[in-house]
């Protein structure tokens, strides 16, 4: 029929503008929560863009199944404003009419959000953790940024520098302060790089500066001044990281059942379904009553959507601490949903032949 060929154009138009708008606000922020870091020492400024990747592929899912429900629900509601709904309705066409290309517009996205929630997002997790672990296994000058200062791992020592070459192998105009058997230490120094030994241990050298060494409060402080002055630095070792639920693949949450995995096998199962329920729900959610307020409607669609979410995220949590099984956690806020759908959708017909 006509009015299926132009819902599925408007909803494509509209989808592709929320979802560059969502996006957009997504990685703004993440870039500034990024640059926060990096401007701190936290994240070195190389790490940004690849950080900032992993968690745009992170958040895919969720931002796809909230412009599906935004691009139906405004569409919709757009078709009421207009009284576009009234010819369609005074046509003889019902309100469940609206339900196939609502379906036809919403399966590829469906499956596309299930398969981003169960195979990409936990990959993009997983290498998130693995770069930021490198960058955490690195030795104590190359995590210094320049102009600020930064405490070494062992809480020992604080490096500032005040410029890095562009070989970030050499540092310009060095300041070192640690605290050892109750003496300070300070260096001060022109020049330093990073040396390394035929036996693997790992140096900053320190030339043309000056090293002064007391006892705070105390005026017994000596000062010397050198040419070459090595610190040994270590880089972090590995030890033994556990993986987090998020970062395992759909395939070992399965194969190892602890209430972790099944909590996070929860949330990737729930995307989709929930993505799918909120598709239908946006029908009856967008009716307007021209009489009233126009936004009255909006503000229901954002607590239905929001009570959504958060039974979801509640029933994870259950599962999570084993307060609820997961047999029944996975199905039950969606079956109470999909009962409030079919509720929503009986009340707008029941209105409608008044009844």
């Amino acid at each position: 029929m006509i009015f299926r060929r132009v819902l599925l154009k408007e909803f494509g138009n509209l989808a592709l503008a929320v979802f560059a708008t969502l996006f957009a606000i997504t990685i703004t922020t993440q870039m500034i929560r990024l640059l926060g870091q990096a401007a701190g020492g936290g994240v070195l400024t190389s790490a940004v863009l690849p950080l900032l990747g992993f968690s745009a592929l992170n958040y895919l899912p969720v931002l796809l199944s909230l412009t599906l429900f935004i691009s139906v629900l405004m569409a919709l509601t757009r078709s009421y404003r207009d009284s576009e709904m009234v010819v369609w309705f005074a046509s003889g066409v019902p309100l469940t009419a609206w339900i196939r290309p609502v379906i036809a517009f919403a399966g590829p996205i469906v499956v596309l959000v299930g398969l981003l929630s169960t195979i990409l997002s936990p990959w993009a997790i997983e290498r998130s953790d693995n770069f930021r672990r490198q960058m955490e296994r690195r030795d104590d000058l190359a995590r210094v940024a320049p102009g600020v200062f930064r405490e070494a791992a062992e809480s020992d020592r604080v490096f500032f520098v005040e410029a890095v070459a562009g070989d970030e192998v050499n540092v310009q105009n060095v300041f070192v302060s640690s605290m050892r058997d109750g003496q300070l230490g300070v260096l001060v120094s022109k020049r330093g790089f990073r040396e390394s030994t035929p036996s693997g241990d790992k140096f900053v050298v320190l030339t043309n500066g000056r090293r002064y060494q007391g006892t705070p409060g105390l005026a017994d402080y000596r000062i010397m001044d050198f040419e070459r002055y090595a610190i040994r630095v270590e880089a972090h070792g590995e030890g033994i990281v556990q993986a987090q639920s998020k970062s395992l693949p759909t395939r070992t949450l399965f194969q190892d059942p602890t209430n972790a995995n099944l909590a996070e096998l929860l949330w990737r199962i729930g995307l989709p379904i929930s993505a799918f329920v909120l598709a239908l729900m946006a029908i009856p959610l967008s009716f307007v009553n021209t009489r009233a307020s126009r936004s009255l409607n909006l503000i229901f669609a954002l607590l239905a959507y929001m009570t959504y979410s958060n039974l979801i995220s509640m029933t994870q949590a259950w599962v999570s601490q084993g307060r609820l099984a997961f047999y029944l956690g996975w199905w039950v806020v969606h079956a109470g949903m999909i009962f409030l759908l079919l509720a929503l959708f009986w009340h707008r017909v029941r209105v409608r032949s008044g009844r």
